[in-house]
Protein backbone atom coordinates (compact mmCIF):
# COMPACT_ATOMS: atom_id res chain seq x y z
CA UNK A 1 0.00 0.00 0.00
CA UNK A 2 1.29 3.75 -0.77
CA UNK A 3 -0.34 6.83 -0.75
CA UNK A 4 1.92 7.95 -3.88
CA UNK A 5 -0.82 7.24 -5.71
CA UNK A 6 -3.72 9.49 -6.33
CA UNK A 7 -7.21 8.89 -4.45
CA UNK A 8 -10.07 8.49 -6.24
CA UNK A 9 -13.07 11.21 -5.78
CA UNK A 10 -15.88 9.81 -8.07
CA UNK A 11 -16.44 6.21 -9.07
CA UNK A 12 -16.09 7.17 -12.03
CA UNK A 13 -12.10 7.38 -11.55
CA UNK A 14 -12.39 3.57 -10.77
CA UNK A 15 -10.94 2.97 -14.29
CA UNK A 16 -9.12 -0.08 -15.61
CA UNK A 17 -5.34 1.72 -16.02
CA UNK A 18 -6.38 3.18 -12.50
CA UNK A 19 -7.21 0.08 -10.78
CA UNK A 20 -4.36 -1.56 -12.46
CA UNK A 21 -1.78 1.04 -11.39
CA UNK A 22 -3.26 0.37 -7.82
CA UNK A 23 -3.32 -3.40 -7.46
CA UNK A 24 -0.02 -3.31 -8.64
CA UNK A 25 0.90 -1.45 -5.32
CA UNK A 26 -0.61 -5.25 -3.89
CA UNK A 27 1.90 -7.07 -5.63
CA UNK A 28 -0.61 -8.51 -8.71
CA UNK A 29 1.07 -8.15 -11.98
CA UNK A 30 -1.50 -8.31 -14.44
CA UNK A 31 -3.68 -5.73 -16.01
CA UNK A 32 -7.32 -4.38 -15.50
CA UNK A 33 -9.07 -4.34 -18.92
CA UNK A 34 -12.70 -3.89 -17.42
CA UNK A 35 -14.20 -2.39 -14.87
CA UNK A 36 -17.87 -2.70 -13.66
CA UNK A 37 -18.71 -0.46 -11.17
CA UNK A 38 -21.86 -0.87 -8.49
CA UNK A 39 -22.93 0.95 -5.55
CA UNK A 40 -23.36 -0.79 -2.25
CA UNK A 41 -24.33 -0.22 1.32
CA UNK A 42 -25.65 2.95 2.30
CA UNK A 43 -22.67 4.75 4.18
CA UNK A 44 -23.56 8.23 5.75
CA UNK A 45 -19.65 8.75 5.92
CA UNK A 46 -18.34 6.98 3.37
CA UNK A 47 -19.51 5.37 -0.07
CA UNK A 48 -18.80 2.14 -0.88
CA UNK A 49 -18.82 0.32 -4.40
CA UNK A 50 -18.15 -3.33 -5.58
CA UNK A 51 -16.00 -3.19 -8.65
CA UNK A 52 -16.08 -6.41 -10.80
CA UNK A 53 -12.61 -6.53 -12.43
CA UNK A 54 -11.90 -8.09 -16.07
CA UNK A 55 -8.15 -9.30 -16.53
CA UNK A 56 -6.28 -9.38 -19.73
CA UNK A 57 -5.29 -12.90 -18.59
CA UNK A 58 -8.00 -14.06 -15.78
CA UNK A 59 -6.31 -18.04 -15.58
CA UNK A 60 -3.31 -16.15 -14.68
CA UNK A 61 -4.31 -13.42 -12.24
CA UNK A 62 -6.67 -15.72 -10.31
CA UNK A 63 -3.88 -18.12 -9.68
CA UNK A 64 -1.68 -15.66 -8.82
CA UNK A 65 -4.28 -14.70 -6.32
CA UNK A 66 -5.93 -11.76 -7.82
CA UNK A 67 -9.19 -11.20 -6.94
CA UNK A 68 -12.00 -10.87 -9.12
CA UNK A 69 -14.21 -8.14 -7.28
CA UNK A 70 -12.78 -5.62 -4.64
CA UNK A 71 -14.85 -3.30 -2.46
CA UNK A 72 -13.83 0.56 -3.01
CA UNK A 73 -14.47 2.70 -0.44
CA UNK A 74 -13.63 6.76 -0.49
CA UNK A 75 -15.29 9.82 0.91
CA UNK A 76 -18.70 11.60 0.49
CA UNK A 77 -20.45 14.66 0.72
CA UNK A 78 -18.98 17.99 -0.41
CA UNK A 79 -15.67 19.39 0.81
CA UNK A 80 -17.00 21.72 3.83
CA UNK A 81 -18.75 18.11 5.12
CA UNK A 82 -15.56 16.21 4.82
CA UNK A 83 -13.48 18.50 6.35
CA UNK A 84 -15.62 17.92 9.81
CA UNK A 85 -14.79 14.22 9.38
CA UNK A 86 -11.39 14.06 8.19
CA UNK A 87 -10.61 12.84 11.31
CA UNK A 88 -12.72 9.38 10.90
CA UNK A 89 -10.88 9.31 7.28
CA UNK A 90 -7.57 9.41 8.80
CA UNK A 91 -8.69 7.01 11.34
CA UNK A 92 -9.77 4.23 9.04
CA UNK A 93 -6.79 4.63 6.16
CA UNK A 94 -4.25 4.02 9.18
CA UNK A 95 -6.05 1.28 10.88
CA UNK A 96 -5.34 -0.62 7.30
CA UNK A 97 -2.24 0.92 6.77
CA UNK A 98 -0.58 0.73 10.14
CA UNK A 99 -2.30 -1.56 12.65
CA UNK A 100 -4.24 -4.26 11.07
CA UNK A 101 -1.48 -6.30 10.03
CA UNK A 102 -0.56 -6.23 14.04
CA UNK A 103 -3.56 -7.85 15.21
CA UNK A 104 -5.88 -10.91 15.09
CA UNK A 105 -9.20 -9.52 14.10
CA UNK A 106 -11.14 -10.49 11.17
CA UNK A 107 -11.25 -7.51 8.92
CA UNK A 108 -11.27 -7.22 5.50
CA UNK A 109 -7.44 -7.12 2.97
CA UNK A 110 -6.67 -3.62 2.50
CA UNK A 111 -5.63 -3.88 -1.24
CA UNK A 112 -4.73 -0.09 -1.61
CA UNK A 113 -5.03 2.98 0.32
CA UNK A 114 -4.34 6.04 -0.73
CA UNK A 115 -5.26 9.95 0.85
CA UNK A 116 -4.42 13.41 0.11
CA UNK A 117 -2.61 15.26 2.73
CA UNK A 118 -5.80 16.83 4.78
CA UNK A 119 -7.83 13.33 4.33
CA UNK A 120 -10.74 15.17 2.94
CA UNK A 121 -10.67 12.29 -0.18
CA UNK A 122 -9.42 9.26 -0.12
CA UNK A 123 -9.74 5.61 -1.13
CA UNK A 124 -9.69 2.18 -0.25
CA UNK A 125 -9.49 -1.35 -2.37
CA UNK A 126 -10.56 -3.49 0.19
CA UNK A 127 -11.46 -7.52 -0.19
CA UNK A 128 -14.96 -8.21 -0.85
CA UNK A 129 -16.44 -10.48 1.80
CA UNK A 130 -19.43 -11.49 -0.74
CA UNK A 131 -20.95 -13.70 0.11
CA UNK A 132 -20.90 -12.79 3.49
CA UNK A 133 -24.02 -10.34 4.67
CA UNK A 134 -23.78 -7.65 7.42
CA UNK A 135 -26.14 -7.57 10.41
CA UNK A 136 -29.13 -5.87 11.23
CA UNK A 137 -28.70 -3.79 13.96
CA UNK A 138 -32.68 -3.33 14.52
CA UNK A 139 -33.14 -6.77 14.92
CA UNK A 140 -30.74 -7.46 16.81
CA UNK A 141 -28.13 -10.76 17.39
CA UNK A 142 -28.86 -13.75 18.45
CA UNK A 143 -27.29 -15.52 21.57
CA UNK A 144 -24.90 -17.22 18.75
CA UNK A 145 -23.76 -14.49 17.02
CA UNK A 146 -22.83 -12.55 19.51
CA UNK A 147 -20.24 -15.26 20.36
CA UNK A 148 -18.53 -15.34 16.88
CA UNK A 149 -18.45 -11.34 17.38
CA UNK A 150 -16.87 -11.28 20.89
CA UNK A 151 -14.75 -13.85 19.57
CA UNK A 152 -13.42 -11.49 16.79
CA UNK A 153 -13.81 -8.29 18.80
CA UNK A 154 -10.87 -10.30 21.41
CA UNK A 155 -8.66 -10.45 18.20
CA UNK A 156 -8.91 -6.66 18.03
CA UNK A 157 -8.34 -6.38 22.17
CA UNK A 158 -6.08 -8.66 22.98
CA UNK A 159 -3.19 -8.92 20.82
CA UNK A 160 -1.90 -4.61 21.37
CA UNK A 161 -3.96 -4.68 24.89
CA UNK A 162 -2.06 -1.97 26.84
CA UNK A 163 1.00 -1.50 24.64
CA UNK A 164 2.43 1.60 25.35
CA UNK A 165 3.69 2.36 21.84
CA UNK A 166 -0.03 2.94 21.00
CA UNK A 167 0.39 6.10 22.84
CA UNK A 168 2.21 7.52 20.26
CA UNK A 169 0.45 7.15 17.34
CA UNK A 170 -0.07 10.58 16.75
CA UNK A 171 -3.63 10.38 14.86
CA UNK A 172 -4.69 7.71 17.73
CA UNK A 173 -6.95 9.57 20.28
CA UNK A 174 -7.83 9.27 23.91
CA UNK A 175 -9.95 11.01 25.81
CA UNK A 176 -8.67 14.47 27.99
CA UNK A 177 -10.33 15.71 30.82
CA UNK A 178 -10.95 18.59 28.67
CA UNK A 179 -12.50 16.53 25.42
CA UNK A 180 -14.15 14.35 27.82
CA UNK A 181 -16.10 17.13 29.27
CA UNK A 182 -16.81 18.72 25.72
CA UNK A 183 -18.57 15.47 24.65
CA UNK A 184 -20.76 15.83 27.92
CA UNK A 185 -21.49 19.07 27.11
CA UNK A 186 -22.28 18.25 23.52
CA UNK A 187 -25.02 14.84 25.08
CA UNK A 188 -26.48 16.75 27.08
CA UNK A 189 -27.60 19.65 24.22
CA UNK A 190 -28.76 16.56 22.14
CA UNK A 191 -30.67 14.89 24.44
CA UNK A 192 -33.51 17.00 24.19
CA UNK A 193 -33.69 16.99 20.28
CA UNK A 194 -33.31 13.12 20.39
CA UNK A 195 -36.60 12.78 23.17
CA UNK A 196 -38.26 15.15 20.97
CA UNK A 197 -37.80 12.91 17.98
CA UNK A 198 -37.59 9.55 20.00
CA UNK A 199 -39.75 10.28 22.92
CA UNK A 200 -42.80 8.19 21.64
CA UNK A 201 -40.87 5.18 21.21
CA UNK A 202 -38.93 4.75 24.22
CA UNK A 203 -40.26 3.34 27.14
CA UNK A 204 -41.17 5.04 30.39
CA UNK A 205 -38.19 5.09 32.70
CA UNK A 206 -36.41 5.71 29.39
CA UNK A 207 -36.24 9.58 29.46
CA UNK A 208 -35.05 9.55 33.07
CA UNK A 209 -32.25 7.35 32.48
CA UNK A 210 -31.07 8.93 29.58
CA UNK A 211 -30.66 12.10 30.88
CA UNK A 212 -28.76 10.95 33.97
CA UNK A 213 -25.88 10.12 31.52
CA UNK A 214 -24.70 13.32 30.49
CA UNK A 215 -23.99 13.90 34.81
CA UNK A 216 -21.37 11.04 34.54
CA UNK A 217 -20.22 11.20 31.29
CA UNK A 218 -16.62 12.92 31.77
CA UNK A 219 -15.75 10.68 34.65
CA UNK A 220 -17.01 7.82 32.69
CA UNK A 221 -14.75 8.61 29.52
CA UNK A 222 -11.75 8.89 31.66
CA UNK A 223 -11.61 6.10 33.90
CA UNK A 224 -9.49 3.14 34.55
CA UNK A 225 -7.13 4.90 32.18
CA UNK A 226 -4.22 2.18 33.10
CA UNK A 227 -6.09 -0.54 30.93
CA UNK A 228 -6.43 0.53 27.11
CA UNK A 229 -6.64 -0.99 23.98
CA UNK A 230 -7.57 -0.36 20.24
CA UNK A 231 -11.20 -0.14 20.46
CA UNK A 232 -13.49 0.18 17.02
CA UNK A 233 -16.33 2.80 18.96
CA UNK A 234 -18.86 1.26 16.78
CA UNK A 235 -18.42 -2.24 16.98
CA UNK A 236 -22.41 -3.67 16.24
CA UNK A 237 -24.44 -5.92 13.53
CA UNK A 238 -24.31 -3.56 10.68
CA UNK A 239 -20.44 -2.84 11.17
CA UNK A 240 -20.26 -6.91 10.90
CA UNK A 241 -20.53 -9.43 8.15
CA UNK A 242 -21.70 -12.69 8.91
CA UNK A 243 -20.69 -15.79 6.67
CA UNK A 244 -23.61 -17.97 5.75
CA UNK A 245 -22.45 -20.42 8.92
CA UNK A 246 -22.18 -17.77 11.56
CA UNK A 247 -18.54 -18.69 12.11
CA UNK A 248 -15.66 -16.05 11.20
CA UNK A 249 -17.07 -12.82 11.47
CA UNK A 250 -15.40 -9.79 10.02
CA UNK A 251 -15.43 -6.39 10.91
CA UNK A 252 -15.79 -3.07 8.98
CA UNK A 253 -16.18 0.63 9.08
CA UNK A 254 -13.00 1.84 11.54
CA UNK A 255 -13.88 5.50 11.24
CA UNK A 256 -14.33 5.36 14.68
CA UNK A 257 -11.36 3.71 15.94
CA UNK A 258 -9.51 4.70 18.93
CA UNK A 259 -7.96 4.30 22.49
CA UNK A 260 -9.83 3.34 25.28
CA UNK A 261 -11.36 1.02 27.97
CA UNK A 262 -11.76 -2.07 26.08
CA UNK A 263 -15.20 -2.59 27.93
CA UNK A 264 -16.39 -0.25 25.75
CA UNK A 265 -16.74 -2.68 22.56
CA UNK A 266 -18.65 -5.44 24.16
CA UNK A 267 -20.46 -3.36 26.45
CA UNK A 268 -21.91 -1.57 23.53
CA UNK A 269 -22.39 -4.44 21.14
CA UNK A 270 -24.03 -6.42 23.78
CA UNK A 271 -26.29 -3.64 24.89
CA UNK A 272 -27.17 -2.19 21.74
CA UNK A 273 -27.53 -5.74 20.07
CA UNK A 274 -29.23 -7.71 22.13
CA UNK A 275 -32.63 -7.88 23.36
CA UNK A 276 -32.62 -6.93 27.25
CA UNK A 277 -34.36 -10.93 28.26
CA UNK A 278 -31.39 -12.60 26.02
CA UNK A 279 -28.79 -10.06 27.00
CA UNK A 280 -29.75 -11.14 30.80
CA UNK A 281 -29.09 -14.31 30.08
CA UNK A 282 -26.36 -14.74 28.25
CA UNK A 283 -24.13 -11.86 29.35
CA UNK A 284 -21.75 -13.66 32.07
CA UNK A 285 -21.31 -16.66 29.34
CA UNK A 286 -20.29 -14.21 26.31
CA UNK A 287 -18.31 -12.21 28.51
CA UNK A 288 -16.39 -15.06 29.87
CA UNK A 289 -15.69 -16.64 26.21
CA UNK A 290 -14.58 -12.96 25.32
CA UNK A 291 -12.35 -13.30 28.35
CA UNK A 292 -10.93 -16.57 27.46
CA UNK A 293 -9.88 -15.18 24.10
CA UNK A 294 -8.58 -11.83 25.38
CA UNK A 295 -6.50 -14.75 27.50
CA UNK A 296 -5.43 -16.53 24.41
CA UNK A 297 -4.40 -13.70 22.95
CA UNK A 298 -1.73 -12.99 25.43
CA UNK A 299 -3.57 -10.70 27.98
CA UNK A 300 -2.87 -11.61 31.69
CA UNK A 301 -3.15 -9.73 35.39
CA UNK A 302 -6.73 -9.45 33.96
CA UNK A 303 -9.42 -11.15 36.08
CA UNK A 304 -12.70 -12.39 34.65
CA UNK A 305 -15.01 -10.49 37.40
CA UNK A 306 -12.77 -7.42 36.11
CA UNK A 307 -13.41 -7.72 33.10
CA UNK A 308 -16.98 -8.04 33.75
CA UNK A 309 -17.17 -4.92 35.22
CA UNK A 310 -15.49 -3.26 32.19
CA UNK A 311 -18.40 -4.72 30.39
CA UNK A 312 -20.94 -3.11 32.53
CA UNK A 313 -18.98 0.06 32.10
CA UNK A 314 -18.86 -0.44 28.46
CA UNK A 315 -22.65 -0.28 28.46
CA UNK A 316 -22.59 3.10 28.50
CA UNK A 317 -21.13 3.99 25.18
CA UNK A 318 -24.67 2.79 24.21
CA UNK A 319 -26.23 6.27 24.51
CA UNK A 320 -23.21 8.14 23.70
CA UNK A 321 -23.46 6.70 19.70
CA UNK A 322 -26.82 6.34 19.91
CA UNK A 323 -28.12 10.28 20.40
CA UNK A 324 -25.12 11.47 18.67
CA UNK A 325 -25.64 9.55 15.87
CA UNK A 326 -29.01 9.76 15.60
CA UNK A 327 -29.37 13.93 16.40
CA UNK A 328 -26.73 14.26 13.63
CA UNK A 329 -27.61 11.92 10.69
CA UNK A 330 -27.23 12.61 7.40
CA UNK A 331 -30.67 11.60 5.66
CA UNK A 332 -33.12 10.23 9.05
CA UNK A 333 -35.54 7.93 7.30
CA UNK A 334 -37.56 5.02 8.73
CA UNK A 335 -35.08 2.15 8.80
CA UNK A 336 -32.57 4.53 10.80
CA UNK A 337 -35.16 5.34 13.19
CA UNK A 338 -35.94 2.06 13.77
CA UNK A 339 -32.43 1.16 14.69
CA UNK A 340 -31.64 3.85 16.91
CA UNK A 341 -34.90 3.09 18.78
CA UNK A 342 -33.80 -0.16 19.22
CA UNK A 343 -30.25 1.14 20.13
CA UNK A 344 -31.73 3.41 22.80
CA UNK A 345 -34.21 0.99 24.61
CA UNK A 346 -31.50 -1.50 24.83
CA UNK A 347 -28.77 -0.07 26.19
CA UNK A 348 -30.85 2.05 28.91
CA UNK A 349 -32.29 -1.30 29.78
CA UNK A 350 -28.63 -2.08 30.24
CA UNK A 351 -27.65 0.50 32.07
CA UNK A 352 -30.62 0.64 34.67
CA UNK A 353 -29.74 -3.54 34.80
CA UNK A 354 -26.15 -3.36 35.00
CA UNK A 355 -25.39 0.36 37.09
CA UNK A 356 -21.98 1.34 35.67
CA UNK A 357 -22.00 4.76 37.69
CA UNK A 358 -21.10 2.33 40.86
CA UNK A 359 -17.98 1.43 39.39
CA UNK A 360 -16.79 5.31 38.86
Amino acid sequence: MSDAAPACDSPDELTPEWLTASLHEAGFSGTVTAAEVERIGTGQMGTSYRVTLGWDDPEAAYSAGAPATVVAKMAAGPPEARAIIAEGYRNEVGFYRELAHTLAVRTPRCFFAANTDDFTCFTLLLEDLAPATPGDQAAGLTAEEAEHAVVNLAGLHGPRWNDESLLDVPWLSRHSEETASFYADVLAGAIPTFLERFGGWVGPDDPATLDEVPRHLAAWLTTRPERFALIHGDYRPDNLMFPEHGAGVSAVDWQTLGLGLPGRDIGYLLATSLEPEVRRAEERRLVGRYHQELLAHGVDGHSLEECFDDYRLGVVQGPLITVLGAVYANDPNDKSDQMFTAMITRSLAAIRDLDPWSLL
